[in-house]
């Protein structure tokens, strides 16, 4: 227990540059783990099975994370509640919201889940899965369905865990099922040739994996914080602050389900099947370029929560400002790496012709904007760690909910297919303004505050 205090306090002691690093660094790297067996998954049913495979993973990912997102949105909301607890030295308020949590995350999966067993097939073409890529797409999402409440207990323990100042651990637990699904991939798509059923299991089983090691993490003692049958019973006031705070999780989420929805659709409609499996090797490159920036985001959120906590404005604000730094040359590194091998990145996906002959082009057109999208991400992250949840909504709906999803929608009119590759650089753009114009106000009102602490 004397270490794991002794780790929470460091959040408010030590060098910020420091901290940064040590939350960064190993949230970066869980999150990389995840990406890249997203990415070997693409690869492998690219390659073993089909391109029409690449559009079924594309078009159930979005729904079956819309359906986890329920365990990620209550992690980060309640791990907002927790730093700012642990920052307070209020340890019961910690393990009351905890305990809470595990309640409302059981509740609410298996509410979700259920919902998604019913309307599979009206979901799966509302996201697009039409054509030839239906029935892959449903043999993909009925096997992965059935383990999404352990992937939604992850998602919501690890923020908990992180919260805790526990950045390795966290790590630990997105890289087991990276690991796990990059072997079970190679055994079961590979070696058994089972295509895409086969990519559907390991992915199910490394969901699993890295449920039960976030549940031995918790009832090992290695947590400070304590798993109480008398903490279960929900306190009000604690779920609607928790919810409020985890809202712009979900809405994120949410809001990325309804952009695949869009997108999906309207490449279906000018591309075909081919459009959307463009689309999907596109997604996963944005995701696992940006992924530093990921990290700086998830790492970035506790040690702001506890210092707010702890009226330490100062170290507030100098987070935030080294946050936004690193992100932005991060975000300028990526911007350089794609404009130089875009070709090359398409050709590791698919030996398709017209795949490659397409790909290459779209992927430019996509990170035109790359530079500044860390300043975006920061932002928003920045009000959801100090517990306001509008402006962090608002931010969180800015890029994909005000401004891609509408220009996705008007611009292939004119343009056809381009429109929808130019939407993504010009929505990047009008968010980051909007964010700048929230967050001026806001360190003018921390200097202010902290010149009257």
């Amino acid at each position: 227990m004397a270490e794991h205090r002794k780790a929470k306090a460091n959040l408010g002691t030590d060098p910020i540059g420091q901290l940064l690093r040590e939350q960064s660094i190993p949230a970066a790297v869980g999150i990389l783990s995840i990406i890249i067996y997203q990415i070997i998954d693409t690869i492998f049913v690219g390659n073993w099975v089909g391109t029409n495979a690449i559009g079924a993973i594309t078009v159930v990912l979005p729904i079956t994370f819309l359906i986890s997102s329920v365990g990620m949105a209550l992690g980060v909301g309640g791990s907002s509640v927790i730093s700012r607890a642990l920052g307070s030295d209020n340890t019961p308020k910690a393990w009351l919201t905890f305990g809470n949590l595990i309640s409302l995350t059981f509740v609410f999966s298996i509410c979700t889940v259920t919902f998604g067993y019913i309307f599979a097939e009206p979901l799966l073409k509302l996201f697009g899965g039409k054509g030839a890529i239906f029935e892959l797409a449903y043999d993909y999402y009925m096997i992965l369905l059935t383990t999404l409440p352990f992937l939604a207990w992850a998602m919501m323990s690890n923020n908990i865990i992180r919260a805790e100042g526990e950045a390795k651990t966290a790590m630990v637990t997105l890289i087991i099922p990276g690991v796990v699904n990059i072997i079970l991939d190679a055994l079961f798509i590979v070696g058994l040739g089972w295509g895409i059923k086969g990519a559907a299991l390991a992915t199910a089983i490394s969901y699993f994996c890295c449920g039960a090691f976030t549940f031995w993490y918790f009832t090992s003692g290695r947590s400070s914080i304590r798993i109480l049958a008398k903490n279960f019973k929900l306190n009000f006031a604690i779920v609607r602050e928790t919810i409020a705070i985890g809202t712009t999780t979900f809405v994120r989420q949410g809001t990325s389900s309804l952009l695949s929805i869009v997108v999906n659709n309207t490449l279906f409609a000018y591309s075909g099947e081919l459009g959307i499996a463009m689309y999907g090797i596109i997604s996963r490159m944005m995701l696992f370029v940006f992924f530093p920036v990921f990290g700086l985001v998830q790492g970035s959120l506790p040690i702001i929560g506890f210092n707010y906590g702890a009226k330490q404005l100062s170290r507030v604000k100098e987070t935030l400002s080294m946050a936004i730094k690193y992100g932005t040359a991060i975000c300028l590194f990526i911007f350089l790496f794609i404009f130089l091998c875009s070709d090359q990145i398409i050709r590791v996906f698919t030996n398709d012709p017209q795949l490659l002959n397409m790909g290459g082009p779209a992927l430019r057109m996509v990170f035109l904007a790359a530079p500044i999208i860390g300043i975006q991400a920061l932002g928003a992250a920045y009000f959801q760690a100090i517990g306001k949840a509008l402006p962090a909504l608002l931010l969180t709906l800015s890029r994909q909910g005000f401004f891609l999803i509408p220009l996705i929608l008007i611009l292939p009119l004119y343009l056809k297919v381009l429109g929808v590759w130019y939407a993504f650089p010009i929505s990047d753009t009008l968010s980051m303004l909007v964010t700048l114009a929230f967050l001026y106000p806001q360190w003018k009102k921390l200097s202010q505050l902290q010149e009257e602490i």
